[in-house]
């Protein structure tokens, strides 16, 4: 007999419960018998449990094991004669409705998962190994997407309605979340989850990922350590977070390190950092803080380095002048298709602070704050791989000039339609060599040598 034919014959117990319709989301017609089921014993559970769901005393692992055996517990009580393989999988989701967030806490759970994309009660799609799929699983309606949504943001303390209907949230792991809401998201509410590793990933993994070749890594080594100001570069989703993280790990334990950021997303693993993290406005419109904010004062707090998580706009500036007064070897990511397109928009972003400077000015800060550019591009086979390494070799005739040190050199497709290729250097040493030298750090042999190309295909 069927699940359908069965939920016909029978009802979950305690068929009245109280009235918790503020929590439990609309039921849909049409929708499959498991559905049903779910949201009958969800229902029943908010009824049996009530406030104790929301007791400060409970451990989240006290809390959870409170659920599983009061859900049993119902189940048991109800006479519809279910599987093991469904009891199983109706406790399962159930638990996450209540204490998780719905049907994306499976992919939280995966590490495989790289990015999670909810459209309304659209079937989910996650991204693994840089490429998009639709899963088997949505949301039961545009309040349940909503009730997931208003539990992570409550968590940080930030708030998503009709006045303030877009918001930049993280979970507790530090996974990065945007939800846009109606009126603005047309068809229901959007939510969109970016994943980070559970443990930080190492210059180490990225070159056994094919992102990056052993050599280069030693070479990034080095300028962190020899005090280079690096402007990581990148399109959305190639990884610039994740190789911030990466080669921030080479600075000193030592130095004072100030982070500012958006929503923290930065592992650093020193001892002696300070993170510092914008705030947006109030109910009232009031009392936002914009990273610009941060970084002035981020001077006033004796940092070694500063490293800005994203420079967006007028803060670029800021951080330009902090690079240039004291502040050298800092670190920053921004959104560019190129080094060449990276001093643009720095160019752009200057100009944003309306000071009205002459663009000769604003080319020269940029040339003498910013020392190298480390470009990551995320390719067809969605593989993410340095593609280019540049030097800001000064200025001449009023353009910044750049010295390619390494380039990424396409071999071609492998059977599997994986890019095959490598980072490679170009034979040119950088001016700052010397700067690296004089602080006591000798660069491996063979780091700028030109060399038959060793094809490398992404695992």
């Amino acid at each position: 007999m069927s699940i359908k034919s069965r939920l016909a014959k029978t009802t979950v117990a305690n068929p009245e419960p109280r009235p918790v319709a503020t929590r439990v989301e609309r039921r849909v017609p049409g929708v499959d018998p498991m559905l049903e089921l779910r949201l009958r014993a969800q229902q029943v559970m908010f009824d049996r449990l009530g406030s104790r769901l929301f007791d400060a005393s409970l451990t989240s692992e006290q809390l959870r094991t409170y659920v599983v055996e009061e859900l049993h517990n119902a189940v048991a009580e109800s006479n519809i004669p279910l599987t093991d393989t469904e009891r199983d999988d109706l406790v399962s989701d159930v638990v996450h409705d209540i204490l998780g967030y719905g049907p994306i806490q499976e992919f939280l759970d995966d590490d495989t998962v790289t990015e999670i994309m909810v459209n309304s009660t659209e079937p989910i799609y996650v991204e693994r190994s840089g490429q998009l799929e639709e899963t088997a699983s949505n949301f039961a309606s545009q309040d349940h997407v909503r009730r997931v949504i208003d539990r992570i943001v409550d968590q940080i303390g930030r708030r998503i309605d009709e006045s303030s209907p877009m918001v930049d949230a993280r979970l507790a792991d530090g996974s990065r979340v945007n939800a846009v809401i109606p009126p603005l998201a047309v068809d229901g509410p959007s939510l969109t989850i970016r994943k980070f590793s559970r443990e930080p990933m190492t210059i180490t993994d990225l070159v056994g990922f094919g992102s990056m070749s052993d050599e280069l890594a030693q070479f990034l080594q080095a300028a962190v350590e020899g005090r280079i100001s690096i402007v990581i570069s990148g399109g959305t989703g190639t990884g610039k977070t994740t190789m911030l993280n990466a080669i921030s790990n080479f600075v000193p334990d030592r130095e004072r390190l100030v982070t500012i950021e958006d929503a923290v997303e930065l592992q650093l693993q020193q001892r002696h950092v300070v993170r510092l993290e914008t705030r947006p406005p109030n109910v009232e419109g009031k009392g936002a803080v914009e990273i610009r904010s941060l970084v002035r004062n981020s001077l006033r707090m004796r940092p070694d380095r500063i490293i800005v998580g994203e420079v967006r706009g007028a803060e670029a500036l800021d951080m330009l002048q902090a690079m240039n007064t004291g502040h050298e070897g800092s670190l920053t990511t921004l959104h560019a298709n190129s080094p060449r397109d990276a001093l643009s928009r720095l160019e752009t972003m200057v100009l944003m602070a309306g000071l009205d400077l002459p663009l000769a000015a604003i080319r020269e800060q940029i040339a003498s704050a910013i020392q190298m550019i480390v470009q990551i591009t995320r390719l067809s086979d969605g593989t993410r791989r340095v593609t280019q390494v540049a030097e800001v070799a000064g200025m001449e005739s009023g353009v910044i000039q750049l010295s390619e040190i390494y380039l990424f050199e396409n071999a071609g497709l492998d059977s599997n339609g994986r890019f095959v290729g490598a980072i490679m250097p170009t034979g040119l040493r950088p001016d700052f060599e010397q700067q690296i030298r004089q602080r006591g750090i000798e660069l491996p042999a063979g780091v700028y040598d030109r060399r038959p190309p060793q094809p490398h295909a992404a695992p």
